[in-house]
């Protein structure tokens, strides 16, 4: 399929140089380039730690209701 490509000067001499070099044509530089940036394995970022806090002992039992309200004060 043919389609138009905008490519900035310097990268244009760049591809015909490689092209040039590896004895291939410029199209197929492209969809070789083209078809690895889009087959690539996507990698998750690293993530700094999250924060811990010791928040000392629990003061009320969640599951029990009751419990609960004592400490909110109703």
């Amino acid at each position: 399929m043919k389609t138009t490509l905008n490519i900035s000067p310097v990268v244009m001499k760049h591809l015909k140089a490689e092209a040039v070099q590896q004895g291939r044509t410029m199209s197929d530089l492209m969809e070789e380039a083209l078809r690895r940036l889009l087959t690539r394995k996507r990698t998750a970022p690293v993530l700094s730690p999250l924060p811990s806090f010791n928040l000392g002992v629990a003061r009320v039992d969640i599951s029990n209701r009751e419990s609960l309200y004592d400490v909110m004060g109703r």
